[in-house]
């Protein structure tokens, strides 16, 4: 079964969002009741099983709150849901939570940088071993997608541009039949797929995420307003995830369910984790979010958004969505901050302050 999802870099208009924003209701008062959205992924299914061994409940409870982890099929609605105020956190990539809540103009708190992918998205030749062979392709990919964001990064390091090359946006439920075919020699996307595509014959891998470290992150993004009104809400996230990501370091029963949760076997839920940097030490995810190589990632980031159109059509500049990072550092336009890196409660988490 496969158990990839739709992990897009834009997949929704920042004016569409916007809109659906204005239908929002406003922040409340401290409130005792929260819902966090997930998608299936290798670096989300831990929520749902904090929350059904019930190691969520024991840190919503030590903090006097509910809070519930709903599951959505489609990882866009999610981040959609998300925008129009519908959730208070949802797991999300850091592109689209830039190009979506961001650009939305929701203001929004990236709580817990979970993990990165380090080889879980790739570049697949068909019948060529060199990247540079790319050149004059068509290639299949999940257009406005990591896997755009993947290729693009991939054709600057031999030199070329996405002039040089055909983007086919192709469904990830069709990649595997699509990449079968004789006519198709080139495509981009992410694990399982990228594992079952590289079985077939002729498929090289030529490029994967590990070679450009820290810029394909899964995290845990919150409403902002929520969070600063309600800060136990964060406190009770943060101690929930590092406990169960304990749990699954340690294999047995949170592992095979955790694999289950993701529609993978065992076997299969440990290689995708092979190709994911997950942070289960909150000490690690603390230096990642105080690093300047996130700073420098999302700069990449936000100037391929606005390259493709994802901050609105409105926007003049890579500069129009602000961005600020732990230590003082900001991205953009310092007045319109919508996207906020907070190690606080990683912090937290790392200092038994929790």
């Amino acid at each position: 079964m496969r158990t990839g999802i739709l992990r897009w870099f834009g997949a929704l208009s920042a004016a569409a969002v916007f809109a659906a924003t204005l239908s929002a209701p406003a922040a409340a008062a401290p409130k005792k009741e929260f819902k966090v959205g997930w998608s299936i992924y290798v670096g989300w299914v831990p929520w749902q099983y904090a929350e059904d061994s019930g190691i969520l409940k024991k840190w919503a409870d030590k903090y006097g709150l509910t809070v519930d982890v709903v599951q959505i099929n489609d990882y866009v609605e999610s981040v959609n849901q998300f925008t129009a105020g519908q959730f208070d956190g949802v797991t999300v990539t850091n592109g689209d939570a830039l190009a979506i809540p961001a650009a939305g103009g929701v203001d929004s708190t990236a709580l817990i940088l979970g993990d990165y992918s380090n080889g879980n998205d790739a570049v697949i030749l068909k019948g060529k071993k060199s990247l540079a062979d790319i050149k004059g392709q068509q290639v299949n990919l999940v257009e406005l997608s990591v896997s755009h964001y993947l290729m693009a990064r991939a054709l600057e390091t031999v030199g070329l541009s996405e002039k040089d090359v055909t983007v086919v946006n192709t469904s990830d439920a069709d990649m595997i039949a699509v990449a079968s075919t004789p006519d198709v020699t080139a495509v981009v996307t992410w694990n399982p797929l990228v594992s079952e595509i590289k079985a077939l014959p002729g498929m090289t891998a030529v490029f994967d995420s590990s070679k450009i470290p820290m810029e394909i992150i899964d995290m845990l993004l919150v409403n902002t307003e929520a969070l600063n009104d309600n800060p136990d809400f964060g406190k009770a996230l943060a101690g929930a995830w590092y406990e169960t990501l304990a749990a699954l370091g340690k294999g047995g029963e949170a592992r095979e369910a955790m694999a289950k949760l993701s529609g993978s076997t065992p076997e299969s839920f440990d290689d995708q984790l092979k190709t994911t940097k997950l942070y289960s030490d909150p000490k690690e995810a603390v230096a990642f979010a105080r690093d300047p190589a996130l700073v420098e990632a999302m700069d990449r980031v936000r100037k391929f958004s606005f390259s493709h159109g994802l901050l609105g059509e409105g926007a003049k500049s890579p500069d129009e969505v602000g961005m600020s990072f732990p230590g003082g550092k900001t991205l953009g336009n310092a007045g319109n901050v919508k996207l906020r890196f907070d190690d606080t409660y990683m912090n937290m988490a790392a200092t038994g302050a929790l």
